[in-house]
């Protein structure tokens, strides 16, 4: 399977569970709004999903694919196998103990992540109850990550991305049970959207099970036991477990400031949602080509053909990011009003939402930048230094949230997530420039002032037509007519984007579609490419 078909086959995937994803958080705040219930389940939530970023995804599966891949090269079928079960008998084992541990340590954890909560007794104990409700989760995703990444490494990538678009059908059937059994805006309510999320933990684990059975990779459990190639798994996986953690310790101190502030994780998460579909859609792109790309030409000794795919990256991640931030920024309270506002949702709510969906617009170019910046120290095998970049990432998040929030309340953590996103960027940049690893060409040079340009005059459109389309864009109107008017907003702002940035040569998608492709037609790598040697 070449690069740009498991691309394709991810992206897809990713954006359906996207769109699933709106569609289930629309009936999140229609069932629990912003009040006590919904910020309980949203802290209950991010415990175990806390947990699952930091060693069962992306870290996991980067240190576990090229041993178990290594494993099928020298030892074949058998050897491989034995590998998978021994990580997979270990693996059951530790997230068992720490979600018992967990489980057992939950009113300390929410009050370490949500000390707010404790000014309301009620709001706390369902927190705490919720929280030992879902993070059984924890376990079923450690392992489904662990299957995903033996169909991975079998390039069998479809069913470990429709994984979370699994969870999303059974949450989504779990609120329309909330909706008609009357249970909406109530702690019962919460209590059983809880338990949905240990059922989609349950369903896409039995997804992924189903898969490596089929693909012949199955294997049986064992007693645990620390063997060397356990040892080796875990000395390449610390390293990115603790880059990943400082981004994931981000989070928990914006939740932890936001429980100071009534109905504010909420307003965080369901912000969170929104800007998450541009930078989730282009962050795939980026991911799954980018890194690949610059470490095969770096293999080779072509560095200006890695620093051709570094411009191309970054200018096809400005092009899509730049009109995207400056559209949410400027559309954000009726976007939020579209998306959100209805049942438990109220206009305060959508005012307050839009307030944070506008502060982390600010930071999206930034979050992605880091992505195109990020793969050429990866490629080049340094993992230190974008982690103590980082650290200092951390440092002003922390001093910025600190400062902001008390002063501007859940914005100012918004913002300073924002900042701290365009110090990340500018921070590699800066070493990459200084180290020789990054060289603007005159493409870029040439295209990206026209590009902001397009983009400033977009957001002037959309500030216009959002003013001209309030009267159908209000509260009164039905929610198709009101889906119509953002519809023609968004969408004529985009044509302008897409006229003006063509006409001033901002945007050139053909060279950006021959940077992905091989003078034949024939993308440039396939999945065999991937390795570092």
């Amino acid at each position: 399977m070449t690069m740009l078909r498991s691309f394709a086959t991810v992206g897809a995937a990713t954006i359906l569970s996207r769109i699933l994803g709106f569609l289930r958080d629309t009936m999140i705040a229609s069932a629990l709004g912003t009040g006590p219930v919904a910020e309980a389940f949203v802290v209950a939530f991010r415990l175990p999903n806390l947990f699952r970023r930091l060693f069962a995804e992306g870290v996991f599966n980067s240190a576990f694919v090229p041993l178990y891949s290594r494993e099928l090269d020298e030892r074949g079928e058998k050897g491989a196998t034995a590998f998978a079960a021994e990580v997979a008998s270990m693996l059951c084992f530790s997230v068992t103990v720490l979600c018992a541990v967990a489980m057992i340590a939950a009113p300390w954890l929410v009050d370490g992540l949500a000390f707010g909560f404790a000014r309301s007794a009620d709001k706390f104990d369902l927190t705490v109850l919720l929280t030992r409700i879902c993070f059984p989760y924890l376990g079923f995703m450690a392992v489904t990550g662990m299957l995903g990444s033996v169909l991975s490494a079998h390039r069998r990538f479809l069913l470990p991305a429709l994984a979370p678009v699994v969870l999303n059908v059974v949450l989504i059937a779990v609120l329309s049970v909330i909706n008609w059994a009357g249970l909406a805006r109530s702690a019962e309510g919460g209590e059983v959207l809880a338990f949905g999320v240990t059922l989609g933990g349950v369903a896409q684990l039995g997804l992924v099970a189903i898969g490596v059975r089929r693909s012949g990779a199955g294997f049986a459990l064992h007693l645990p036991r620390v063997t060397a190639s356990i040892r080796r798994l875990m000395g390449l996986a610390l390293p990115g477990v603790l880059a990943g953690g400082i981004t994931q310790i981000n989070i928990v101190i914006g939740t932890t400031l936001a429980s100071a502030q009534a109905g504010a994780v909420a307003y965080l998460y369901y912000a969170d949602r929104v800007y998450q579909l541009p930078l989730g859609v282009v962050g795939i792109a980026i991911g799954v080509v980018l890194l690949p790309e610059i470490a095969y030409h770096i293999r080779i000794g072509r560095n200006d053909l890695a620093y051709e795919a570094q411009n191309r990256s970054l200018e096809f991640a400005l092009a899509l990011t730049v009109p995207a931030a400056l559209g949410l920024m400027v559309a954000a309270h009726p976007i939020v009003e579209v998306l959100f506002e209805r049942g438990a949702f109220g206009p305060r709510d959508t005012s307050m939402t839009a307030d944070a969906l506008a502060g982390f617009a600010f930071g999206l170019p930034a979050f992605v930048m880091v992505k195109v910046f990020s793969p050429a120290f990866f490629a080049r095998l340094d993992m230190k230094t974008p982690m103590w970049i980082a650290v200092v990432t951390m440092v002003v998040n922390v001093v910025a949230g600190v400062l902001l929030f008390w002063r501007i309340g859940h914005l100012g953590i918004a913002l300073a997530t924002s900042l701290a996103g365009w110090t990340n960027a500018g921070l590699l940049f800066f070493m990459l420039a200084r180290r020789g690893h990054w060289r603007t060409d005159g493409a870029l040079e040439y295209r990206l002032p026209r590009l902001l340009l397009a983009a400033g005059a977009m957001a002037l459109v959309t500030w216009f037509a959002d003013r001209l389309a309030a009267q159908w864009l209000g509260a009164e109107n039905g929610l198709m007519v009101k889906i119509s008017a953002l519809f023609l907003v968004v969408g004529g702002s985009a044509a302008v984007f897409l006229g003006i940035g063509s006409w001033l040569g901002g945007l050139d998608w053909r060279s950006l579609k021959d940077g992905f492709q091989s003078e034949t037609g024939e993308p440039k790598l396939t999945a065999l490419d991937t390795s570092i040697d």
